[in-house]
């Protein structure tokens, strides 16, 4: 038997649907900028803004209810949101590679 969502829930359950859109995307920014200016710090924003995206599918899934197979999607999720940006910084590397290092070694000099 599925649990019905409280009406009180359900502006919670959108407040962090969009939290975790938006922390996110704050993660994939901020690590690619941490890759591409060679810059630790933006590296710590950026599991900060995971850590808090994390939060709010934790939110998420409280608020709606979710249990047994949601809770593994829910966790599925938060691990694709994780290993995304790093597969997706390979594959850019991998075919910009030589590209971006010639184009950062002529604005460096």
């Amino acid at each position: 038997m599925i649990d019905p969502v409280a009406t009180h829930n359900i502006l919670a359950a959108a407040v962090a649907g969009a939290l975790v859109i938006l922390f996110g995307a704050l993660y994939a920014l901020l690590f690619a900028l941490a890759r591409l200016k060679q810059r630790p710090a933006f590296m710590l924003w950026a599991y900060l803004s995971y850590m808090f995206l994390v939060g709010a599918v934790a939110v998420l899934s409280v608020t709606l209810n979710m249990h047994g197979f949601w809770q593994l999607v829910a966790a599925v999720m938060v691990v694709g949101y994780f290993i995304a940006p790093r597969l997706i910084w390979r594959l850019c590397a991998g075919t910009h590679g030589p590209e971006i290092s010639s184009e950062l070694g002529a604005i460096r000099n």
